[in-house]
């Protein structure tokens, strides 16, 4: 059975679970990624992995339950960790640690039930991975930015947030590599992160060089390489700045690489330990005629990052927006290396996004290829595009994609957002080389102005109009339908229409309903081709490739064709797309698409067949008990959700189920409503109620009884106890059929599954399950055109419907219905004041 990518996260954290309390977040990974690699190459049983008989994780569950399984984790991941020339890396944590841990049958309970997690079927990485896609790697993904995130601001800076990681691997140009030869390097590569996701752009391979400062990170790193297939990337531990360790063999100089990424400590203040950059060996800071501050180390980072590169050499590197426009000696490095033309393009970054800080940052795009012809620079402005994630900003896959392209395109067509800006506007003086984003490109919004004279006079000012230019570009005669220019003020329009209209008239008018099937035309040309090309995937499919292609597909279908750019005004295309990437990976939702692809990946089609019932684990004491969900709400189809199944093909049996629904809920609507009216301390129900407050059926029958025969004496009481008793009768024998019912449809449902022909599961799973999804995200995106519009007409007429005449004249006309009233009534309205 296939992994699904929520189920092994879930289950990787809950690993994370057993180690809370007993030591600091950021020591997590320290245990959890050690058994995660010690599992996979067990699993996976790698012929250049040695795994001699007791180093692997299997071994290390013979000891569950024993009091030295500590001792005995350590001796088996040591003797591994030996064999592969891996000592000092997953050698780090001591599973024998009583402070960390716990002490006597609390550490052994706890490092069982760890071992029993990664024991599960869904981390069996022996036979779960489907071709080119990085499942296992993906997973140590998800667990780093969960450590990132719990380890606090001090400890999160090992990891590099993945959606700035793949920005920067898209924006050096390594998808233009020609060979395994090139290189790429990071001098400050934390956990690997960063170099892993530019590695995945190189269409031939690329080698990896990284260096990192602490050696627990460099640990992680060099995990994180195993687990990705790159076993051979050389990572080194030291302090870059001070002790660089890749140099060249010939001339002792750093050594210069094809590529490169970097996300170095923001500001950091003892760059220079160890350094004399008066004297610096390497010559990174000959020819800027300064030297980068004493306690910010920004551009000591950056001009090693410089010298690194080959001559034609590309990087980005992560930067605090403070680079930009900081002063005295960075100021005037600043100044050399625009000069020189090294800086391709800056990327200002949403704020918050990254571990262990939240100022904003910036991305330096660098490019010593032609460097000393470059006459501009791009600057982007990404500033506003991010969704908030817990505590933390994060950019989501239409803001990345949107940042890739416009860099790849060089497209200024939104003023606000991107602008290759010439370097002689930089140099000149007004801006001496200040590259401060905001300075080149507005990106705040318009003021929403109110206009005085529209207040005083009435009418929708001309300018307010206009502004919705987009929308008559698309509804050309909309326009005159809602207003008209009003007689000798022709800056100002009124509406000729009740407010109330706007609506219906907007949603009923040919333009906009033409629009709106020429956009739905759009989606089922991009339907009907998505659906004919992902019926015909099958088993061994890559789950990564084939989102790659639907969703630019889907991206290629919303970007307007010459003729009707025009159109592309109301909407974004790139938000078309994130409709479509939040129901592949949805946060905190198992129900993804990309499980979905997973499952036939491993399985094909043919796992529509199955279905299987959910468990529930609940712990009782030390002791954790699994019970299956019971009813139609236990089962879980592996491709077929129940729901949709019943939708296919038991529709008729469901709305049975529903009307017999619809009739308890009105049977104990109207037993409510005799317990409201008669089931008070003197009510007619009184003394039919039990010692829990509720009418038993016990108590009604002996009511009933004790009346005796109806009298007319006791009707009104008899004919009361005996409508309650038939609704109460009537209610339990429908409780009995709906249970009937379920039960027989439960066993119809589970009977369907196997009959299915794979042509049935495959019209059911894309048509009915994935493309239905699609499609009312995308429709709500269309709806929000035409409810942008009418909000914003709604809200002008509203604004200046009263004009300052109208309520003047009508504040006198209350004035004077009040005066009548008080004379009326006998007062001096206009009392003399002594």
């Amino acid at each position: 059975m296939a992994i699904k990518k929520s189920e092994l996260y879930s289950s990787l954290w809950a690993s994370c679970d057993e180690l809370r309390g007993s030591m600091d977040a950021s020591q997590y990974k320290d245990y959890v990624l050690v058994l995660l690699f010690m599992k996979y190459v067990s699993d996976k049983k790698d012929p250049l992995v040695e795994l001699k008989e007791g180093t692997t994780f299997y071994d290390m569950l013979k000891h569950r339950g024993k009091s030295d399984i500590g001792d005995q984790i350590n001796k088996i991941i040591g003797e591994f960790a030996k064999n592969n020339n891996l000592t000092g890396i997953i050698t780090e944590a001591d599973f024998n640690d009583d402070a960390k841990l716990g002490t006597g049958k609390d550490k052994v309970d706890r490092l069982t039930n760890l071992l029993n997690i990664f024991n599960n079927e869904e981390l069996n990485f022996s036979g779960n991975r489907a071709d080119g896609d990085d499942l296992l790697g993906d997973a140590y993904e998800y667990l780093m930015k969960n450590f990132a995130t719990e380890s606090g601001k001090s400890k999160g800076q090992f990891y590099t947030p993945s959606e700035v990681s793949r920005i920067m691997a898209q924006v050096i140009g390594i998808n233009r590599s020609k060979s395994q030869d090139e290189t790429i390097y990071d001098p400050t590569c934390g956990s690997g992160s960063l170099l892993l996701k530019a590695a995945d752009v190189a269409p031939h391979g690329i080698t990896i060089y990284g260096q990192e400062n602490d050696n627990a990170t460099r640990a992680l790193a060099v995990m994180n390489m195993w687990l990705h297939n790159f076993a051979d990337a050389e990572i080194k531990q030291g302090n870059t700045l001070s002790s660089p360790e890749f140099l060249n063999d010939e001339t002792g100089e750093l050594k210069q690489f094809d590529y490169a990424v970097a996300n170095p400590p923001f500001s950091y203040k003892a760059w220079m330990n160890g350094i004399d950059p008066e004297h610096d060996i390497y010559k990174r800071f000959e020819g800027y005629d300064a030297i980068p501050p004493k306690k910010n180390g920004d551009f000591a980072f950056l001009l090693h990052l410089i010298k690194s590169l080959k001559s034609k050499g590309k990087a980005c590197i992560v930067l605090p927006l403070g680079v930009l426009f900081r002063g005295n000696a960075e100021a005037e490095i600043r100044k050399q290396i625009i000069k020189k033309g090294y800086i391709k393009a800056i990327i200002g970054l949403p704020p918050n996004l990254f571990y262990g800080t939240g100022i904003a940052a910036s991305l330096l795009v660098l490019d010593k290829e032609d460097a000393d012809k470059r006459t501009h620079i791009f600057m982007i402005d990404a500033s506003k595009g991010f969704k908030k994630d817990g505590n933390k900003n994060r950019l989501r896959e239409q803001d990345i994609h949107k940042i890739v392209d416009t860099f790849n395109t060089l497209n200024e067509s939104d003023p606000k957002y991107a602008r290759l800006v010439p370097i002689s506007e930089i140099a000149d003086p007004k801006n001496d080389y200040n590259l401060n984003i905001p300075r080149y490109i507005d990106s705040q919004e318009a003021e929403d102005i109110q206009d005085i004279e529209a207040h005083l006079l009435g009418g929708i000012p001309k300018r307010d109009i206009e502004a919705l230019e987009n929308y008559w570009k698309v509804y050309p005669t909309l326009k005159a339908g809602l207003f008209k220019a009003i007689d000798k003020r022709p800056d100002f329009y009124e509406l000729i229409i009740a407010g109330e209209e706007i609506k219906n008239t907007i949603f009923n008018h040919p333009e906009f309903t033409a629009f709106g099937k020429q956009m739905e035309q759009v989606f089922s040309t991009w339907k009907t081709e998505t659906i004919a090309y992902t019926k015909a995937l099958d088993k061994g499919l890559r789950p990564k490739h084939e989102i790659h292609i639907i969703s630019e597909n889907l991206l290629k279908h919303y970007t307007p064709r010459v003729q009707t750019q025009y159109f592309a005004s109301l909407y974004d295309k790139y938000a078309m797309y994130q409709h479509l990437m939040d129901y592949w990976s949805p946060d905190g939702n198992d129900e993804a698409m990309q499980d979905d692809f997973y499952e036939i990946a491993a399985e094909g089609w043919a796992a529509g067949n199955e279905v299987k019932r959910k468990e529930k684990k609940t712990k009782k004491g030390d002791k954790e008990i699994v019970k299956e969900v019971a009813g139609i709400e236990g089962l879980e189809g592996r491709l077929i959700p129940p729901a949709l199944m019943i939708q296919e093909y038991f529709a008729t049996e469901q709305k049975a189920i529903e009307e017999l629904e619809a009739k308890a809920e009105t049977l104990n609507a109207n037993m409510e409503e005799m317990r409201e009216e008669h089931g008070g301390e003197e009510g007619l129900l009184s003394n039919t109620i039990d010692d829990k407050g509720k009418i038993s059926k016990a108590n009604l029958g002996k009511a009933i009884k004790e009346l005796g025969k109806r009298n007319e004496e006791n009707a009104e009481e008899f004919d009361m106890l005996a409508a309650y008793k038939k609704l109460m009768d009537e209610e339990a024998d429908t409780q009995t059929k709906i249970k009937a019912a379920k039960a027989e449809l439960e066993k119809k449902v589970i009977a369907q599954y196997p009959k299915l022909t794979i042509d049935e599961i495959k019209t059911i799973v894309v048509e009915k399950k994935w493309m239905t999804n699609i499609e009312q995200r995308i429709r709500t995106e269309m709806d929000n055109i035409s409810h942008r519009l009418t909000q914003r007409i709604k809200e002008l007429a509203e604004r200046y419907e009263n004009p300052m005449p109208k309520l003047t004249n009508e504040v006198a006309a209350l004035t004077s219905k009040v005066e009548a009233h008080l004379q009326a009534m006998g007062f001096d309205i206009n009392p003399k004041i002594n």
